[in-house]
């Protein structure tokens, strides 16, 4: 007989929300594979907070249906987000508590064992040059190092599917660049899949897959190579220019 396929780490079909007379989803459908690593870019206002917020499990689309890893997160929320790890846009960590506390904090939330949730965190904090600073309040680390320690936490309790929504946002060019090989890593051992928010197209190149969202649909779902190839090789960020544009005039 032959081996059932397993179901993909996201599928999201038909996701549509509104805020009264403003619509900002409408009809998005998208879908992770194991080991992907997606990148969600979008100008300003074109839909992604909403999308996040949805994929999080903070807002309830007004129609559509969202499974992760094969659990529909209506009927069986718990099950669907043990499987999630985030790191938001703004900062979430408790800025006077240590570092070992946030982390445990996590742990806790998620019913680990505390003997294995400090094996993970020793782990975390190895692979991120962090030991030194487990024991130091939050505020006192970088802004680069604060989003390590967000990565950390993310993946203590091991998610098959890692949202990260413009975590790069105020950080140095070095910052930048060490969290996403991280991620990229992380994505290319096959452990998880990554859905990467972000507005900066640089940040897309490596990719498996680019989406573009638009005033609230998809623009653009494929390879960035392919996006290039489409807009007449014109260089990435001109190629999502374009498709932006494109995408504007079939809307009005």
């Amino acid at each position: 007989m032959p081996t059932e396929l397993p179901p993909p780490v996201l599928l999201a079909q038909g996701l549509h929300k509104a805020y009264g007379s403003k619509v900002a989803l409408q009809s998005v459908s998208l879908t992770l594979q194991r080991g992907e690593f997606v990148a969600l870019l979008g100008p300003n206002g074109a839909g992604k907070s909403t999308l996040i917020q949805i994929l999080s499990g903070l807002f309830v689309p007004d129609r559509g249906d969202l499974w992760v890893l094969g659990h529909d997160i209506r009927r069986h929320a718990p099950r669907a987000l043990s499987q999630l790890g985030v790191v938001f846009q703004q900062l979430s960590l408790d800025m006077d508590l240590s570092v070992q506390a946030n982390l445990l904090f996590h742990t806790d939330l998620h019913g680990l064992p505390r003997a294995l949730a400090r094996q993970r965190i020793e782990e975390g904090l190895a692979q991120h040059g962090l030991q030194a600073q487990a024991k130091e309040a939050v505020r006192s680390l970088s802004g680069g190092n604060r989003r390590k320690v967000e990565l950390i936490r993310a993946l203590l309790h091991r998610p098959r599917f890692l949202l990260m929504d413009e975590a790069t946002v105020g950080l140095d060019p070095a910052s930048r660049q060490d969290l996403m090989r991280s991620v990229e890593a992380l994505a290319g051992s096959g452990e998880v899949a990554v859905l990467w928010t972000t507005h900066l197209v640089e940040e897309v190149v490596n990719a498996h897959r680019l989406v573009i969202l638009n005033h609230g649909a998809i623009a653009y779902d494929g390879s960035p190579a392919d996006l290039r190839q489409q807009n007449e090789s014109m260089s990435l960020e001109q190629a999502f220019l374009a498709q932006c544009r494109k995408s504007a005039s079939v809307k009005a």
